[in-house]
């Protein structure tokens, strides 16, 4: 990957679950360092701040939690993505998960624009492939995948130009997945490889086979980055906690990869909720992996002290 314009945009959404906090994402990511991190690579970063809601004439949904501000999020964040990608490679600072409604929309729009197929590596305990329908608590921060990917349902959402086929989706690290959900991406050939496969096969060998399919189509990948996709022993600033995750080592063997696969072309950092950090740990460590993924080597991590 050579050098690039990076255009770090806040995203201080805070409506896709009942747990508040995730609200001071893009700020704990400021004060973490990332721009200066990214900048230290030879990159140019430029912050263009926090992208707010559109107002939006969608009525409640008592199933759903806070339904209007999420359509609103996701019409200006599709926006600010397709924005930001004529631009150079944005960085979406979240933020709950519900935002990659709007990120991974907007750069599937670029995408089209461009003439290439876009294709999103969605790294997280959950598969959020619910539908409004089907999500049993009300969150719509577990449903990102169901909507981008075309699921029925979504009909107060704004309507895809492009969808992304479920076959262009690759998740590493699942964890807790419910049964249907499972089922479904299974049946339209998602690829999945959850912590037991991690554990057997290692985390390099899934992703490199998804890479591959990525390079072979000519396309270009959005990566979007879970807090949850990390153990809680390392990241515990997240309301979904999941013991097992991947390690800081492993975390970082995957964004070196994509850093030389050459095929990222956008990055959501979400969930982080420093209300729940210990001294900024989780964010530090977001940071690291994102500079991970802009280049920066392992000999070149920086010594940490808590």
């Amino acid at each position: 990957m050579s050098k690039q314009n990076i255009i770090l945009a806040g995203a201080p959404m805070d409506a896709g679950k009942h747990r508040q906090g995730c609200r001071m994402g893009p700020d704990a990511y400021r004060v973490a360092g990332l721009e200066q991190a990214l900048s230290d690579l030879g990159h140019t970063v430029t912050d263009i701040g926090d992208t707010l809601p559109d107002q939006v004439d969608v009525p409640d949904d008592p199933h759903l939690f806070s339904l209007p501000d999420c359509v609103g999020w996701t019409q200006a964040l599709s926006r600010t993505a397709q924005e930001s990608a004529r631009q150079g490679l944005p960085i979406f600072m979240g933020g709950d998960h519900a935002l990659s409604m709007g990120t991974v929309t907007g750069m599937a729009a670029h995408a089209r624009h461009i003439d290439r197929p876009l294709f999103v590596l969605w790294l997280d305990a959950h598969s959020d492939f619910h539908t409004p329908g089907s999500t049993a608590s009300g969150n719509l921060h577990g449903t990102p995948v169901a909507y981008f990917t075309g699921q029925p349902g979504f009909q107060a959402f704004p309507p895809l130009t492009s969808p992304i086929p479920t076959d262009r989706v690759g998740m590493i690290g699942l964890r807790s997945v419910d049964p249907a959900e499972r089922a479904a991406l299974e049946d339209d050939h998602a690829m999945l490889a959850d912590m037991r496969s991690i554990d057997e096969n290692g985390i390099k060998a899934p992703l490199i086979v998804f890479l591959d399919k990525v390079s072979a189509a000519n396309g270009i990948l959005h990566v979007s980055l879970d807090v949850d996709f990390l153990d809680p022993s390392i990241a515990p600033a997240v309301g979904t906690t999941v013991p097992g995750g991947a390690t800081e080592r492993e975390a970082h063997l995957v964004m070196e990869l994509l850093h030389e696969s050459g095929l990222v072309c956008s990055l959501d950092l979400v969930e982080l909720n420093p209300f729940l950090d210990e001294r900024g740990r989780t964010a530090k460590l977001m940071v690291d992996l994102a500079a991970s993924l802009m280049g920066r080597r392992i000999f070149d991590r920086p010594t940490r002290s808590f």
